[in-house]
């Protein structure tokens, strides 16, 4: 049963994610957001790996473009930024515990992670960015306004084109031979 809301991950969206992360992803369960270019550009994770190691990490972002200008962000000082808004504005931080709570029932409708916290610093603080826009790709605009706010700064990273190639759904990259 796939309690999600987005649509499960293909054969070919795993291959996409994959050349996104030069590894195989873990945990994959959907595709929660897909970018301009047609790839994914955030997937939604099990709970828990199959080993049974808890991945409280339900967003995560894949596409290499959107993850190096979310890292300019942070090393740009955004989530001291926002962390410190947080404590000086109570609807900002309001309107963070419920993107913080959203995040928690959107897991615990996969899987229940007690004792576990959401991502990304919630509800308290700003920890990651890659976490804060992946919730707010997934979720839409309105859910998570911090999330919302670092998908605002940064560029377009679309619009060179796809990072990875897009894969075919149903092709066979084998050579067929004849003899």
């Amino acid at each position: 049963m796939n309690s999600s809301q987005h649509p499960p991950a293909t054969p070919a969206d795993a291959a996409a994610v994959q050349a996104q992360l030069g590894r195989p992803p873990r945990g994959l369960r959907a595709v929660a957001h897909r970018c301009p270019c047609g790839n994914p550009d955030v997937v939604e994770t099990q709970p828990r790996l199959e080993d049974g190691t808890p991945f409280p990490t339900l967003y995560y972002l894949t596409c290499p473009r959107a993850a190096s200008a979310i890292g300019t962000l942070e090393a740009d000082g955004v989530m001291k930024t926002m962390t410190a808004r947080l404590a000086e504005d109570p609807e900002l931080a309001a309107a963070y515990r419920a993107a913080h709570e959203d995040y928690i029932a959107r897991r615990d409708a996969i899987e229940v992670l007690e004792g576990f916290p959401s991502a990304g610093g919630m509800p308290d603080r700003v920890k990651c960015l890659h976490v804060l826009v992946g919730h707010s790709l997934a979720a839409g605009p309105g859910v998570n306004p911090l999330g919302d706010e670092a998908l605002a700064m940064l560029p377009e990273w679309w619009a060179k084109g796809p990072c990875v190639p897009l894969p075919q759904e149903g092709h066979d990259d084998r050579q067929e031979t004849s003899s």
